[in-house]
C-alpha cells in the first residue's frame, strides 16, 4: 500500500511567528492494474493500451496447401481499448473491432471480385475478450457474433509467456477451432499467435505479432486448404497506418477505426443483425 504525505504549509499570522500545520497521511489504494501480475499487466497494456485507442495493423498472404502457391495478399487492422475493473481480481475487458481485406497476389490491389464472385472483407463489429491470470498463464475468453450466432470461445490452455533475454516477452496463443455452422457444416481451423513485446525503448516497433492459420481457403475461392500468414505491429494513431490501408479503411470501414466504447455498446451490437461482410 502506498502512502502520500502532505507537504508542510508555513503561514505567517499578523507578523507573528509562523507555524507548521501538522502532517497528515492520505491513503491511496493501489489500482487493479497496479496489483495485477507483471506478465498480465504487460500483456494487457501492450495489446489494448492504457487509455487511448490503439491499433494493430497487419499485412500478409494466403498460400495454397500443399503447393505453396500464393493465392491472395491480405491487409487489415484492429482498434482496441481496455477496461480494467474497479477492484483487484475483477474481469479485465478488452473491446476491439477488426477487419481484413484480401488483395490481388500480384498487384496488391484490394479485391472486390474474384472469378465472378463478390469478395467482401472479414469484418467483426466487435470482439469482447475477458482476461485472467491462472497458474502462470494468461487466459482470454472471447465473445463474438450477432443475434442467434453470439458465440463464446473459452480459453482452455491459456497463453504461454516467456522471456527472450531481458527485454522481450513472448506470448503464444494456439487456437483449435471446431464447431457447427448455420448451414449444417463445420468450421475447422488451427491458428497460432506469437506476440513479441519489447521493453527496449530504442526499438521502433516494440509491439509485434506473427499469426499463422491452417484452414479452408476463403469462401469465394472454392474448395481446398490454405496457409494464412500475417505480420502485425501496433500503432498509436491513424497517422501511422500504411497509406493503402488507411485509404481503404476510411473509404470502406471508417467505423472500424474506433473500438466499442463500453460493454453496453457490445450488447446492442449483439442484439442487432449483422451487416454485409460482418463475421458471424
Amino acid at each position: 500500500m502506498r502512502r502520500i504525505l502532505s507537504f508542510t504549509v508555513l503561514v505567517g499570522v499578523m507578523g507573528c511567528a509562523s507555524y507548521a500545520e501538522p502532517q497528515t497521511e492520505v491513503t491511496v489504494e493501489p489500482t487493479a492494474r497496479e496489483l495485477a501480475p507483471k506478465e498480465l499487466r504487460t500483456w494487457v497494456d501492450a495489446r489494448g493500451g492504457t487509455g487511448e485507442t490503439v491499433h494493430w495493423v497487419s499485412e500478409g498472404g494466403v498460400y495454397d496447401h500443399p503447393s505453396g502457391e500464393k493465392l491472395f495478399g491480405m491487409i487489415g487492422f484492429d482498434s482496441s481499448k481496455v477496461i480494467w475493473p474497479d477492484q483487484p481480481g475483477g474481469k479485465i475487458t478488452h473491446l476491439t473491432r477488426k477487419t481484413f481485406a484480401y488483395t490481388d497476389a500480384e498487384t496488391g490491389e484490394v479485391l472486390t471480385e474474384y472469378n465472378g464472385k463478390p469478395v467482401t472483407p472479414i469484418a467483426y463489429p466487435y470482439q469482447m475478450i475477458s482476461y485472467r491470470y491462472e497458474n502462470g498463464r494468461i487466459y482470454g475468453d472471447v465473445e463474438q457474433g450477432v443475434g442467434d450466432n453470439v458465440r463464446q470461445i473459452k480459453s482452455v490452455d491459456g497463453m504461454r509467456t516467456r522471456m527472450m533475454g531481458e527485454d522481450t516477452m513472448a506470448v503464444t496463443a494456439s487456437v483449435f477451432l471446431d464447431f457447427p455452422t448455420s448451414n449444417g457444416g463445420r468450421y475447422e481451423a488451427w491458428e497460432n499467435y506469437d506476440f513479441f513485446l519489447h521493453t527496449n525503448e530504442e526499438i521502433d516497433e516494440p509491439h509485434q505479432m506473427s499469426w499463422q492459420r491452417y484452414g479452408a481457403v476463403p469462401p469465394f475461392a472454392g474448395e481446398g486448404k490454405a496457409i494464412y500468414h500475417l505480420l502485425s505491429w501496433r500503432v498509436e494513431s491513424q497517422e501511422e497506418f500504411p497509406d493503402q490501408l488507411l485509404a481503404w479503411a476510411k473509404e470502406n470501414k471508417p467505423e472500424w477505426l474506433t473500438p466499442p466504447q463500453s460493454v453496453e455498446e457490445v450488447r446492442k451490437l449483439q442484439s442487432g443483425e449483422a451487416g454485409v461482410g460482418w463475421a458471424r
